[in-house]
């Protein structure tokens, strides 16, 4: 399976994200992380990005997408890999589209946790993260169980400082400016598959694994097949041939005389005016009305 995660901040996405690592075995990619990993280890790549950071510069798409691009290469991304944290834009869509078509491992899924607007600034700023050990809380929906102490260690609560209204609203409308037209990209590539994200965090999973699962059970599409060439012009415009009249059958022939041909015609004609003149009667002699003489005998 190769995946995207799409969906606001504090959607689920993350959580959901560690999910499908766990069942299905396949290595998330966030590319935070890879850049943190990058300049730690002073890759090419590493270096070139920390360059840009210290210059106060964004790290540019070439980079990511090298870095990207470096990770499927590694064993565990063999059998897919969940995207989560890019792209954020449509042209950085493209770019990741010509990469992944470049090392024959295309998008399969683009997985949208759809949240609405009210439920996200309830969570964002509700939440609460642990010092010590990073469990995270939130004081409307999933509040601990002592105020400001962890179920899990004990440790501090803390409360984000970006974690306030104005903060996370100006994230929000950056996230529907820039990131929301991804959702109308991968839809018109046929790749979009939409899961609520509001409930338990199991029934939402659940949720999750149908879509997967039914993406990863789909026939792959056939080959489109090329359209006939059209024909010229000229054939097009030609009205089509009449067809010919069957050939007579012994029986129709046997019934129906052929028709004569133009000698025929004369010598039939000159036959029939043989036939008239010799079927002409022979002049009757005239009868009169005297009875003939009787014959006398003698005795």
């Amino acid at each position: 399976m190769r995946i995207v995660l799409l969906g606001a901040p504090g959607s689920g996405k993350g959580t959901q994200g560690k999910r499908l690592v766990e069942h299905y075995g396949v290595p998330q990619i966030s590319t935070g992380d890879l850049l943190r990993a990058a300049v730690a280890a002073e890759t090419p790549l590493g270096r070139a990005a920390k360059a840009a950071m210290e210059a106060g510069q964004l790290v540019s798409d070439d980079i990511v997408l090298g870095m990207i691009r470096e990770r499927l290469g590694e064993p565990d991304a063999r059998n897919g890999f969940i995207l989560d944290g890019f792209p954020r834009n449509i042209p950085q869509a493209e770019a990741l589209d010509r990469t992944l078509a470049e090392v024959g491992q295309p998008l399969e899924l683009a997985l949208l946790i759809d949240v609405d607007f009210d439920v996200l600034m309830q969570r964002l700023t509700g939440r609460r993260t642990c010092e010590s050990c990073g469990q995270v809380y939130n004081v409307y929906t999933s509040p601990p169980k002592l105020d400001g102490r962890c179920d899990r260690c004990g440790g501090n609560l803390r409360h984000r400082a970006d974690d306030n209204e104005e903060t996370i609203s100006n994230r929000l409308r950056v996230y529907e400016s820039q990131t929301a037209p991804l959702i109308d990209y991968y839809r018109r590539q046929g790749k979009l598959r939409t899961v609520q994200g509001v409930g338990e965090i199991e029934d939402i999973f659940k949720g999750v694994r149908k879509v997967v699962d039914a993406v990863e059970q789909a026939p792959a599409p056939a080959p489109a097949q090329e359209a006939p060439a059209p024909a010229p012009a000229a054939t097009r415009a030609r009205a089509p041939a009449r067809p010919r009249k069957p050939a007579a059958t012994p029986a129709r022939a046997a019934r129906t005389p052929a028709r004569p041909t133009a000698p025929a015609k004369a010598a039939a004609g000159k036959a029939s005016g043989d036939e008239a003149e010799a079927g002409k009667a022979a002049p009757r002699k005239k009868v009169t009305g005297k009875k003939p003489a009787a014959k006398k005998t003698t005795t």
